[in-house]
């Protein structure tokens, strides 16, 4: 293990002492430990990475420094003074703000009420409105961020939500910002605006708690890095003395290889064909063919056409022109129990809002599409528990206590059991969209190798992904949208990566 530094420098070169100090602090839930003594030092003026697998303790280890959670054991100090028993108000009040992964706006409320939330400037009762469009736009501009302070906030774009979250805890006084995943499905346009959003936060002293799963990410913006791994710290150190190869192994304990296996050739006989699926600007004219044990992928930016078929052909949204065939049959287009009993399986990307039941269990949610399970309203959990274990087993599905809501388990296992769920049905067509958002590297390896297996199952595979790299990884042939429409059609052997993003970029290969 690799200690943390007494001291770091801050952009400016000089010494600071530690804004925010952890020692041995521990939790358990229901006797299962998630952390066990984790130390961690956190300075003005730095990005300090938190980096582990989906489990390892981050999440965790946030909360406990927001307030959210009590620790159970260990010390928090801010500016050299203990602190006991933080509670979110506490924390706030400290200078410690977290901006977590789902977004925490009021959607139909204005930006400038966003900003000034619980802090609106008031002449008697009534609400000096002038002020407070003037004071968020000043607190917005003070970031840099040019977005118009009139604007509703369910009208933003996922990247302007961020940095209005970020500018409320900014205005509230926060000296240590926890950002969790900020770049989770952007664009590369959009995560490059965070990324400068967190570089102009620390060249003016803020203390930045750095969440993300993309390691190139975290090398090009972090100043430290911290490894947990199964509630242990196991590495920190200058993000400078680390490599991307290194930091995996930390992470993981191991190295993690992700290569293209040998896959039966597909069939001749087609599983899924589109034509002409059309729905207003965001998908025009899109046509495809995927044959049974072929994966086909859709590339394009974050937000782009490929964003629009869950919904289309799960039959949430009916199309203005095309069809679907599956297996050479129509399917009946803006009903969902119509293409579900035509055989498309759908995967959406949104596990939280679309895909899984927070409250209900890990086994209810395994089973919750089984035709069994779903016609009946009431079952035995003896009987629940033994149809979900080789579920659990297949799918590599862990938790830490018994049969906990879906909820509390790590985005990784809420992937594996949404993948779970659907693939259990004997599907003859799959549409996945982006199967990997969220999840850490090891359990990136372990889904593209289910992926893998259902091609191999004669299952027809359409892939809706962001991620060249991904693309590269799982696809046979590459579909490359770009504002709503088809710009390019390859092999996957017959292009390479960076050829692959300059096409979707509509750029040329550096």
């Amino acid at each position: 293990m690799t200690p943390t530094n007494p001291a770091a420098p801050t952009a400016t070169g000089a010494a600071a002492p530690a804004v925010l100090r952890v020692r041995g602090v521990t939790k358990s839930f229901g006797g299962a430990a998630a952390l066990k003594g984790v130390d961690l030092d956190l300075f003005p003026g730095e990005v300090h990475a938190l980096m582990g697998m989906n489990g390892a303790g981050k999440s965790t280890l946030v909360q406990v420094l927001a307030g959210v959670h009590q620790a159970d054991g260990g010390t928090v100090e801010v500016d050299g003074r203990p602190q006991s028993a933080l509670s979110v108000r506490k924390a706030r009040r400290l200078g410690i703000s977290f901006v977590p992964q789902r977004r925490e706006l009021a959607m139909g409320l204005t930006v400038a009420e966003n900003v000034l939330l619980g802090d609106l400037p008031t002449r008697g009762r009534t609400v000096r409105w002038k002020a407070v469009r003037a004071e968020a736009a000043a607190a917005l501009a003070g970031l840099g961020i040019d977005i118009a302070v009139d604007r509703t906030a369910g009208t933003l774009t996922v990247a302007e939500q961020t940095m209005v979250e970020v500018a409320r805890e900014v205005r509230r006084g926060g000296r240590v910002l926890i950002l969790d995943e900020p770049t989770a499905c952007l664009s590369a346009k959009d995560a490059h605006r965070i990324r400068a959003l967190v570089r102009r936060l620390r060249d003016e002293g803020v203390a930045i708690v750095y969440i993300s799963h993309y390691i190139d990410e975290v090398m090009a913006v972090a100043d430290r890095v911290t490894v947990l791994r199964d509630g242990t710290l196991v590495r920190s150190a200058p993000a400078a003395e680390m490599d991307a190869a290194a930091l995996v192994r930390s992470m993981v304990g191991r190295d993690v290889v992700s290569t293209r296996p040998g896959r039966p050739a597909p069939k001749d006989e087609s599983g899924l064909t589109i034509r002409g699926l059309t729905h207003g600007r965001a998908v025009q004219d899109f046509t495809v063919q995927v044959r049974k044990g072929e994966i086909v992928a859709v590339l394009g930016p974050a937000g782009d056409a490929q964003s629009r078929l869950f919904d289309l052909l799960s039959g949430r949204r009916r199309p203005d022109a095309g069809e679907v065939h599956v297996d050479g049959r129509r399917v009946p287009l803006g009903r969902v129990r119509a293409s579900l009993a035509g055989g498309l399986r759908c995967v959406t990307g949104d596990r939280r809002a679309l895909g899984l039941v927070a409250g209900l269990s890990l086994d209810e949610n395994l089973m919750m599409a089984s035709d069994r399970f779903a016609r009946r309203r009431l079952h035995r959990r003896g009987e629940l528990a033994r149809r979900a274990a080789p579920l659990r087993d297949d799918y590599g599905v862990v938790a830490l206590t018994g049969n906990p809501p879906v909820g509390s388990l790590s985005g990784g296992n809420q992937q594996k059991v949404l993948l779970g769920k659907w693939l259990e049905t004997d599907p003859v067509v799959c549409f996945l969209e982006d199967p990997t958002n969220g999840v850490d590297v090891a359990a990136m390896a372990d889904i593209h190798t289910l992926v893998d297996d259902l091609a191999s199952r004669g299952v027809a595979v359409l892939l809706a992904s962001s991620s060249a790299e991904e693309v590269m990884r799982l696809a046979d042939r590459v579909v490359v949208v770009s504002a709503g429409r088809t710009v390019a059609e390859h092999d996957i052997d017959a292009i390479t990566r960076d050829e692959l993003v300059a096409t979707a970029l509509g750029g040329q290969p550096q």
